[in-house]
């Protein structure tokens, strides 16, 4: 079942029309979230990205998006699809209202959840082999747009094509600067002797909530440090570790990229932490 706008449908049922803005133009925020026994990992942090994406879209809000509002839709979407015993996927959906071309003639919104289940009810490590290679054909804007998390989504999609016809699990994805921001799937970070790097917003990469809660989590660790600074990919063959984060995955290592292997040492011990972190709400 999918739930659109408060009523929920099949998901063999036509919702949405050939006028739907998401799929014209674009015009639409998303936010996945884990939800396992009753709770929306670090929903609040996701709840108030949602809110700063609309206002920065210029998206009306409406008076009933609130918080506990969109928490207990979710919660209605997952029981209806009998899910409750599960860990799951959920993706909420945003889009501005049919009408209007490049200039809409509303900008009310309506909202689409869909749920499906998970294999573990929490973040577990892959150790498997998982190799990456740069992404050089198209460039990630340094600008506030990017930051956000828009269906706008082309450059990860053609990356994606790119990654699987040359046997790659993943893309690293390149600003304009010519400097390593995130992944196709994700943010990215470097271990190198203790120092934790992480590209900075203001590089154009996504403003990821794991990514936030793992920078926190590092802050409190006496013999870690991380900065937010940008990465060259000169360094990417020089450092020990390299890692992506997203907030169903977790903590994904990355075991090669083009000669060099890497370990998994810092990114297995962040894991726990996560874990417990996502537990505390």
């Amino acid at each position: 079942m999918v739930n659109f706008n408060g009523k929920l449908y099949s998901k063999g049922e036509s919702i949405l029309g050939p006028n739907n803005r998401g799929l014209k133009y674009g015009d639409a925020l998303f936010e996945t979230a884990r939800f396992v026994n009753g709770t929306i990992f670090f929903w609040e942090d996701h709840y108030f990205r949602l809110m700063a994406s609309m206002r920065i879209l210029r998206m009306e809000i409406p008076m009933e998006f609130t918080l506990e509002f969109l928490e207990e839709e979710i919660k209605r979407t997952v029981s209806k699809n009998n899910l409750e015993d599960k860990a799951v996927r959920v993706r909420l959906t945003i889009f501005r209202n049919d009408g209007g071309m490049y200039n809409p003639v509303t900008n009310e919104v309506s909202y689409v959840i869909d749920v499906s289940p998970l294999e573990s009810p929490y973040y577990i490590i892959n150790d498997g082999d998982y190799e990456v290679e740069l992404f050089k054909d198209y460039f990630v804007n340094k600008d506030m747009l990017s930051n956000l998390k828009t269906s706008n989504k082309i450059l990860n999609v053609v990356a994606s094509v790119y990654a699987k016809e040359n046997g790659y699990d993943n893309c690293l994805l390149i600003n304009t600067d010519k400097q390593v921001v995130e992944v196709i799937n994700g943010n990215l970070f470097l271990v190198k002797d203790g120092l934790v790097k992480t590209p900075s917003l203001d590089d154009g990469c996504l403003d990821g909530i794991i990514r936030k809660k793992l920078i926190e989590i590092i802050d409190s660790i006496t013999d870690l440090e991380v900065i937010e600074e940008s990465i060259s990919p000169f360094e990417l063959q020089k450092a020990d570790e390299l890692f992506i984060t997203n907030s169903i995955t977790g903590i994904q290592p990355i075991s090669k990229y083009r000669k060099k292997m890497y370990d998994n040492i810092v990114s297995r011990s962040l894991l726990g932490k996560l874990n417990a972190k996502a537990r505390l709400g």
